[in-house]
């Protein structure tokens, strides 16, 4: 069972299957984050500069040079993501490398942010013609994957831009198939690296068939 109730409840709710599994981050895997966030600050007269990949300490007051709290930032990003319709699109290549994987794999979303916002990543995701399952979590990822996976021993494929939530599934899940995918390569920089045995892809035009290979699809 996930270790948020929530996102238990959720999963609950599914429909069975036992086809190989493909677990899919959202921002900056499947939407693209890193590049419309600073276009939005700047609408609040704020910007983004990434010393480091973290957003509290990185984001600026344009006028003073103010660097806003956490719950400023927080803020922020709670009226980004109630907004996100207007900013947020597929990352290249994302949507059809998932349909070519959807026949055989079961697809669902899994996004680390507040529940309170999926009904409109919902509304949105529908929009842009993505309608797999989308599950939100407030807490790690890992026991969510494993919970997803069922009691079989079906395979599991996972993708997410942050080494933190991979190895969230790599203790849940031992032997998923975990791969680092960034819409933007050039911040790999400011990340520690992913866990071992994770594969690193540059988009998802690589990313596509290593993950049918994985599956075994």
């Amino acid at each position: 069972m996930s270790d948020d109730p929530e996102t238990a409840r959720q999963i609950a709710e599914l429909s069975l299957d036992d086809r190989p599994l493909l677990v899919l981050d959202v921002d900056d895997v499947l939407l693209e984050f890193v590049r419309p966030f600073p276009l939005y600050l700047e609408t609040r007269g704020f910007e983004l500069k990434l010393a480091s990949f973290r957003l509290t300490g990185n984001i600026a007051e344009r006028a003073s040079g103010r660097i806003p709290e956490q719950a400023e930032v927080s803020t922020l990003i709670d009226a980004f993501f109630q907004a996100q319709a207007d900013w947020q699109t597929v990352i290249e290549g994302a949507a059809e490398a998932i349909a070519g994987l959807s026949g055989s794999a079961e697809v669902v979303l899994l996004t680390a942010m507040p529940h309170r916002h999926r009904q409109a990543r919902r509304a949105h995701l529908d929009a842009l013609g993505l309608a797999y399952p989308l599950l939100t979590t407030e807490m790690a990822k890992g026991p969510a994957i494993a919970a997803l996976r069922g009691a079989g021993r079906r395979p599991v494929a996972f993708v997410d831009d942050q080494p933190t939530n991979l190895a969230s599934a790599q203790e849940s899940v031992a032997d998923a198939y975990l791969f680092h995918l960034m819409a933007d390569n050039s911040l790999r920089a400011l990340l520690p690296p992913p866990p071992e045995g994770a594969i690193v892809v540059e988009g998802w035009r690589d990313a596509g068939p290593r993950i049918a290979q994985a599956l075994g699809i």
